[in-house]
Protein backbone atom coordinates (compact mmCIF):
# COMPACT_ATOMS: atom_id res chain seq x y z
CA UNK A 1 0.00 0.00 0.00
CA UNK A 2 1.49 3.41 -0.78
CA UNK A 3 1.90 6.14 1.38
CA UNK A 4 -0.64 9.12 0.82
CA UNK A 5 0.14 12.87 0.29
CA UNK A 6 -1.56 13.51 3.46
CA UNK A 7 0.83 11.16 5.29
CA UNK A 8 3.73 12.19 3.67
CA UNK A 9 2.30 15.92 4.56
CA UNK A 10 2.61 14.61 8.14
CA UNK A 11 6.37 12.73 7.83
CA UNK A 12 7.58 15.90 6.41
CA UNK A 13 6.19 18.37 9.40
CA UNK A 14 7.76 16.12 11.77
CA UNK A 15 10.96 16.18 9.95
CA UNK A 16 10.79 19.80 9.00
CA UNK A 17 11.36 18.87 5.52
CA UNK A 18 10.55 22.11 3.64
CA UNK A 19 10.64 20.60 -0.02
CA UNK A 20 8.52 17.67 0.96
CA UNK A 21 6.36 19.83 2.48
CA UNK A 22 6.06 21.66 -0.75
CA UNK A 23 5.96 18.67 -2.99
CA UNK A 24 3.12 17.05 -1.49
CA UNK A 25 0.79 20.06 -2.67
CA UNK A 26 -0.53 20.95 -6.03
CA UNK A 27 0.56 24.31 -7.51
CA UNK A 28 -2.79 26.32 -7.37
CA UNK A 29 -3.91 24.03 -4.08
CA UNK A 30 -6.89 26.01 -1.77
CA UNK A 31 -5.85 25.59 1.80
CA UNK A 32 -7.81 26.79 4.90
CA UNK A 33 -6.68 26.25 8.25
CA UNK A 34 -8.40 27.02 12.04
CA UNK A 35 -5.93 27.37 15.02
CA UNK A 36 -8.02 28.86 18.36
CA UNK A 37 -8.36 32.94 17.73
CA UNK A 38 -7.12 33.19 13.65
CA UNK A 39 -8.57 31.66 10.12
CA UNK A 40 -5.42 30.66 7.46
CA UNK A 41 -5.33 30.66 3.71
CA UNK A 42 -3.05 29.92 1.13
CA UNK A 43 -3.32 29.28 -2.36
CA UNK A 44 0.10 28.05 -2.94
CA UNK A 45 2.95 25.58 -1.96
CA UNK A 46 4.95 28.69 -0.35
CA UNK A 47 2.10 30.02 1.15
CA UNK A 48 0.85 26.95 2.81
CA UNK A 49 4.93 26.06 3.63
CA UNK A 50 4.89 29.54 5.31
CA UNK A 51 1.93 29.31 7.38
CA UNK A 52 2.43 25.33 8.67
CA UNK A 53 6.88 25.43 8.98
CA UNK A 54 6.86 29.46 9.59
CA UNK A 55 3.91 30.31 11.95
CA UNK A 56 2.33 26.73 13.09
CA UNK A 57 5.60 24.72 14.09
CA UNK A 58 8.07 27.74 14.58
CA UNK A 59 11.90 26.66 14.38
CA UNK A 60 12.66 26.41 17.82
CA UNK A 61 9.54 23.70 17.80
CA UNK A 62 10.50 20.43 17.61
CA UNK A 63 8.17 17.21 16.83
CA UNK A 64 9.35 14.52 19.65
CA UNK A 65 6.82 12.13 18.13
CA UNK A 66 3.63 10.98 16.42
CA UNK A 67 1.25 9.68 19.34
CA UNK A 68 -1.87 9.03 17.22
CA UNK A 69 -2.91 9.29 13.24
CA UNK A 70 -5.43 7.82 11.38
CA UNK A 71 -6.76 8.13 8.25
CA UNK A 72 -10.15 7.78 6.16
CA UNK A 73 -12.54 8.83 3.61
CA UNK A 74 -15.82 10.29 3.55
CA UNK A 75 -16.85 9.81 -0.05
CA UNK A 76 -14.30 11.75 -2.42
CA UNK A 77 -12.87 13.50 0.51
CA UNK A 78 -9.80 11.94 2.71
CA UNK A 79 -9.35 12.67 5.97
CA UNK A 80 -6.58 12.22 8.09
CA UNK A 81 -5.88 12.75 12.00
CA UNK A 82 -2.90 13.46 13.80
CA UNK A 83 -1.59 13.98 17.48
CA UNK A 84 1.88 15.01 17.60
CA UNK A 85 3.96 15.36 21.18
CA UNK A 86 6.34 18.56 21.14
CA UNK A 87 8.75 20.37 22.72
CA UNK A 88 8.69 24.20 22.08
CA UNK A 89 10.99 26.67 24.23
CA UNK A 90 8.04 26.74 27.16
CA UNK A 91 8.47 22.71 27.71
CA UNK A 92 6.06 19.92 26.60
CA UNK A 93 3.42 20.27 24.46
CA UNK A 94 0.74 18.14 22.34
CA UNK A 95 -1.18 19.28 19.44
CA UNK A 96 -3.91 17.67 17.42
CA UNK A 97 -4.79 18.40 13.78
CA UNK A 98 -7.45 17.28 12.08
CA UNK A 99 -7.36 17.52 7.82
CA UNK A 100 -9.88 17.02 5.01
CA UNK A 101 -7.99 16.82 1.61
CA UNK A 102 -8.56 16.09 -2.32
CA UNK A 103 -5.90 14.79 -4.31
CA UNK A 104 -5.19 16.29 -8.10
CA UNK A 105 -2.86 15.20 -11.03
CA UNK A 106 -0.49 17.29 -9.26
CA UNK A 107 -0.95 16.42 -5.60
CA UNK A 108 -2.93 18.00 -3.07
CA UNK A 109 -5.33 20.75 -4.21
CA UNK A 110 -7.87 20.80 -1.40
CA UNK A 111 -6.49 21.10 2.44
CA UNK A 112 -8.75 22.08 5.39
CA UNK A 113 -6.99 21.75 8.71
CA UNK A 114 -8.01 22.39 12.03
CA UNK A 115 -5.87 22.23 14.83
CA UNK A 116 -6.29 22.32 18.74
CA UNK A 117 -3.24 24.54 19.13
CA UNK A 118 -0.54 23.81 21.29
CA UNK A 119 -1.64 22.32 24.87
CA UNK A 120 0.88 22.02 27.73
CA UNK A 121 1.55 18.23 28.27
CA UNK A 122 0.00 17.22 31.86
CA UNK A 123 1.55 14.93 33.75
Amino acid sequence: MSTSSARRFVDAIVARDHDALRSCLSPDVDFKGLTPGRLWEADSPDGVHDIVLGAWFEEQDRVVGVVALSEDEVADTRHIAYRLDLETPDGPHVAEQQAYWREGPDGIDHLRIMCSGFRPRTA
